[in-house]
């Protein structure tokens, strides 16, 4: 099935794996709820009567409102972004647009090229865009050329992420057209609470369907630094609680990864019974691509999956 990725190419992004996923979360869904939305790739791929997207992390939610109003009239949206591209000098390879040297800097420099061609400019666009934070079209441009696509700001509250290797291409553009027409097509809802605090707000329906794709407390990642064994456990007993009242719902996580092991979610599962399903995991090493790393990822449901019914 077609794999859709956010444009907002968020760090953990489920977007690989959601093909498996869909395939055992229920067929007909009134609301999906996304607790850990993110850059919004589950919901993007799944099918449901209406979407209540929540992050912690208002960044993102704030970045999900500007995406949802621009991509209203995404070619207006287009030809904006092309403007400030051509007045930073970076490169957009979606329309062709690369220096005359590009052959030769791709040649010397085979893993940074888009970096080194772009530094300058990028580096430009981020000091704008700390002097005036209010400026979301400076804070889009920095997301999809900065280093692994993330937001990052320093305690002094400046956008700090170097330039990655990486420009304007084909799948930004695919990925915002793919954007325009979930958000244009559909009745969406975002917010911005700590997990609980959403859920227990909800008037959750028979039909409803809830996905936690929470920060995995094994990996290493910018953003799951707030997650600890406190916030694993509160996790846990929602699930419970839910699960207690007959609400469906489906959790992402790892049982193992690169030699360490959650002992607290393999024991709060065989506790409960709940139904566990492998996922064929999207983790690969960093130093060899050919070589996925010792990661047991996992969907865990509190009902059967669909494919098995």
């Amino acid at each position: 099935m077609k794999k859709v990725r956010s444009p907002l190419f968020y760090v953990g992004d489920k977007y690989k794996i959601m093909p498996q996923l869909k395939e055992l979360f229920p067929k007909n869904i009134n609301v999906f709820y996304d607790v850990f939305a993110g850059g919004g790739s589950a919901s993007m791929a799944v099918k449901a009567k209406e979407y209540k997207m929540n992050d912690i992390n208002s960044n993102i939610i704030h970045l999900h409102k500007y995406l949802r109003e621009q991509t209203s009239d995404l070619n207006k949206f287009l030809d904006k972004m092309y403007k400030l591209i051509h007045y930073y000098n970076l490169t957009c390879s979606a329309k062709g647009e690369l220096p005359e040297n590009f052959m030769e800097v791709k040649k010397n420099y085979k893993k940074t090229y888009y970096a080194k061609i772009n530094k300058e400019g990028y580096l430009r666009l981020r000091n704008d865009f700390n002097l005036n934070q209010d400026n979301m079209d400076l804070l889009y441009l920095l997301l999809v050329f900065g280093f692994n696509h993330m937001t990052r700001f320093n305690k002094a509250g400046e956008f700090n992420l170097p330039v990655g290797n990486v420009d304007w291409n084909k799948n930004v553009e695919n990925a915002l057209k793919n954007y325009a027409q979930f958000n244009n097509e559909n009745k969406i809802t975002l917010y911005n609470q700590d997990f609980e605090e959403f859920i227990l707000k909800q008037k959750i329906g028979d039909q409803d369907f809830l996905y936690f794709d929470p920060p995995y407390l094994i990996t290493f990642s910018e953003y799951n630094k707030l997650w600890n064994n406190e916030t694993e456990s509160r996790l846990y007993n929602l699930l419970d609680e839910l699960n207690g009242k007959n609400i469906k719902w489906g959790l992402s996580n790892v049982f193992t990864h690169k030699g360490k092991k959650n002992d607290i979610l393999q024991g709060w599962v065989k506790k409960n019974n709940y139904y566990v399903y492998p996922i064929k995991s999207n983790y690969i090493s960093r130093f060899d691509n050919s070589i996925k790393e010792d990661t047991t990822e996992v969907l865990i449901m509190n009902r059967k999956g669909e494919e098995n019914d």
